[in-house]
């Protein structure tokens, strides 16, 4: 017995207003912990990324020079002093910042998650056009779900990241291609590639979503004449120009001051194509932190799709594999970092959606279906729940007494191996730890504080001894670095 909701979805009525329902329970389910403070999971990152709009906020926009609360060596392995944040050109934190200057009641922080969960939900309505090109209303609908509800993508499209807004552009090009496929309106192929030309600032690993770009021209026009097609040229120039000009306005800073390295991103420990890489990229993240192991039965009933009256039925997995390849060349960051993986969820949702047209064929695999579908949200709930704990909440509330009590140009010592949580919360330029001697700190670089949640470590005992204390709670002490106490 057949399960046909063909043709319930024949209805259009019915197949928006599930579309609408799925809209409204995407959005509701990422205000869940909205207010949190950023110190949740990857809480480093999503510092950064909000205090390039907090500096914004603070002394006024400057695309062309970001800048973070880091001035240490850590990140670039140079003098930062200015603090130059060069990573992704700051188009998120722009809205970041304009958004929270035209409503602040909402909160500096609840903005940056609202900024991404909007870049979601587009980019949602964006993989049901797809999936609905590709194989129909159900397979739309149902990539949409997916695309709203998988655990892991709620809470990395609810983060203060870059991700969310560089994915809804890089399928937003591929929507916008697709439109020229089938129309040959000009419009849609500049569309495309200003969406694309977006993306590629924000991160350029957007070019991986180019793959079904490619492949639709190649069915379009072919390759002759290629270099004879001025839009496509044109259409090139607008997409990639802009990525190339900020990457040489980035390199025009000596020794690279405010560029992160990048070599280990690629493949700097050799893991590329090793044992750990297949287990950890395809066994815990896709496997179980993405689909919860039960949700693999509809992803290979997707890969097994196959629809020839449909001219755009490859889209999805040309998507896929050009996520696969995104992987296999940012190898090392994809294995170290889970939020990496966060890029590829629209193409892993258009091919549930695949599964869930193959799958609702028959009685039997219907049935299998909802129960894989059930197991695999809550199994990925089980491994992503944890992501919204908040780990060190003493950071936050003596990052806000810091801020109150000294002045707003003082250089602080925020000590936290590195991690730059408890410096963002103090909202003062400084050294997420402390890389040399106290006192080249103070005299070369300028530091003007010490402060620490851990009064038993060495450095505090130390120090405490040395410099007169400025302020001191039950479970933090700011010491002035330039009142040294006479012995």
């Amino acid at each position: 017995m057949k399960i046909n909701l063909a043709k319930i979805l024949h209805n259009k009525k019915i197949e928006y207003l599930l579309l609408l329902i799925i809209i409204i329970g995407s959005f509701g389910v990422r205000l869940w912990k909205i207010q949190n403070p950023i110190a949740d999971w990857h809480s480093w990152r999503q510092v950064d990324t909000a205090s390039v709009a907090r500096i914004y906020v603070d002394e006024g926009i400057d695309l062309l020079r970001p800048r973070y609360y880091d001035i240490s060596s850590i990140q670039t392995g140079y003098i930062n002093e200015k603090g130059y944040r060069f990573v992704e050109f700051p188009l998120y934190n722009l809205v970041h910042t304009l958004a929270f200057e035209a409503l602040p009641k909402i909160g500096f922080e609840v903005w940056g998650r609202l900024i991404s969960v909007t870049s979601a939900i587009i980019t949602l309505y964006l993989v049901y056009l797809i999936g609905k090109k590709a194989g129909g209303s159900m397979v739309g609908l149902g990539a949409a779900f997916f695309y709203g509800f998988l655990p892991f993508n709620i809470y990395f499209t609810r983060v203060i990241l870059p991700e969310p807004m560089a994915t809804m552009f890089g399928v937003l090009g591929v929507w916008y291609f697709i439109q020229y496929f089938e129309k040959t309106r000009k419009l849609d192929l500049f569309l495309s590639s200003i969406a694309f030309s977006l993306g590629l600032l924000i991160k350029p690993y957007i070019i991986f979503y180019a793959l079904p770009i490619v492949y639709l021209y190649y069915k379009k026009h072919g390759i002759k004449n290629i270099f004879k097609n001025i839009p496509l040229l044109l259409a090139l120039d607008i997409a990639l120009v802009p990525l190339f000009a900020w990457r040489a306005w980035m390199g025009q800073y000596e020794y690279f001051i405010g560029i992160p390295h990048l070599a280990w991103v690629y493949n700097g420990d050799g893991i590329r194509f090793r044992p750990a890489f297949w287990r950890w990229i395809f066994g815990e993240r896709l496997g179980r932190l993405i689909l919860g192991t039960w949700g693999t039965v509809p992803f290979i009933f997707g890969l097994l799709f196959s629809d020839i009256k449909k001219k755009l039925s490859n889209i999805p997995l040309l998507m896929l594999l050009g996520m696969l390849l995104y992987v296999v060349v940012v190898a090392t960051a994809s294995v170290r970092h889970d939020y990496y993986q966060s890029v590829a969820i629209p193409a892993i949702a258009l091919v549930l959606g695949l599964g869930l047209k193959q799958m609702l064929k028959s009685k039997t695999s219907g049935i299998l279906f909802i129960f894989c579908t059930f197991m695999m949200l809550g199994m990925s709930f089980y491994m992503v729940r944890d992501n919204y704990q908040i780990n060190h909440y003493e950071f936050v509330e003596v990052g806000n007494i810091v801020d109150q009590s000294i002045a707003k140009d003082a250089r602080v010592i925020a000590p936290d191996n590195g991690n730059t949580v408890f410096l963002y919360y103090t909202k003062r330029f400084g050294w997420p730890v402390l890389e040399e001697s106290i006192d080249d700190v103070i005299t070369k670089k300028g530091a003007d504080y010490f402060v620490s949640v851990n009064k038993n470590d060495t450095d505090t005992t130390n120090f405490k001894k040395r410099f007169e204390t400025f302020k001191e709670g039950g479970n933090y002490i700011i010491l002035d670095l330039h009142r040294p106490i006479k012995l």
